[in-house]
């Protein structure tokens, strides 16, 4: 016997992007915090423009897809739960969620490594990420406007002032453990 299900494949862009909101501002959301954090903690600790880039791309990468399978292993957990409980099933299609974390993870989390990806810059690589990563919270937590009934610039100042907060966290900590790992 076929279970029943409460899922409604999305079509057209609107469809889509409602129907995925979680996991792209999920994804989105994650990947600029926990890059730039990379970047602010390496700077922080006053490592090289080399390490900035490959403990950031490895961010990237390792972190996105640990999301992907997370979200992936969330709703088949989820989905077994209520075929347990003989509730109709509510999504059917984990992979493409796990999928759209990750674009959206890596997409927005190669943001805060811009400034570190071009070979000379006549500026400072760490306030110019500072700036991109402030600018793409505001413009990611702005976006949901698009696909849901919020005020554009609260839902952007939501997600701004949570990146500020971690950001600011993320640098003092690279600063700390590099002044005792300096000692030591």
């Amino acid at each position: 016997m076929k279970r029943r299900s409460l899922h409604v494949e999305p079509h057209g862009l609107l469809e889509i992007a409602r129907h995925y909101v979680r996991e792209l501002i999920y994804g989105a959301n994650d990947g600029i915090i926990t890059t730039f954090a990379v970047v602010a903690g390496v700077a922080g600790g006053g490592l090289s423009l080399s390490v900035v880039l490959i403990l950031g791309a490895a961010n990237l990468f390792a972190d996105g897809l640990s999301m992907a399978a997370g979200n992936y292993l969330s709703i088949r957990s989820h989905e077994s739960v209520l075929q347990t409980q003989d509730l109709p099933e509510e999504e059917a299609s984990p992979l493409r969620h796990a999928g759209a974390t990750f674009v959206a993870f890596v997409v927005a989390g190669a943001v805060p490594l811009t400034p570190y990806m071009i070979p000379i810059v006549p500026f400072d690589r760490l306030t110019s990420s500072l700036v991109l990563t402030y600018l793409a919270m505001f413009a990611v937590g702005a976006s949901r406007a698009l696909i849901a009934d919020v005020q554009w610039w609260k839902a952007g100042l939501e997600m701004f002032g949570l990146g500020v907060i971690v950001s600011a966290l993320a640098y003092g900590s690279g600063a700390i453990v590099a002044s005792v790992v300096g000692r030591a």
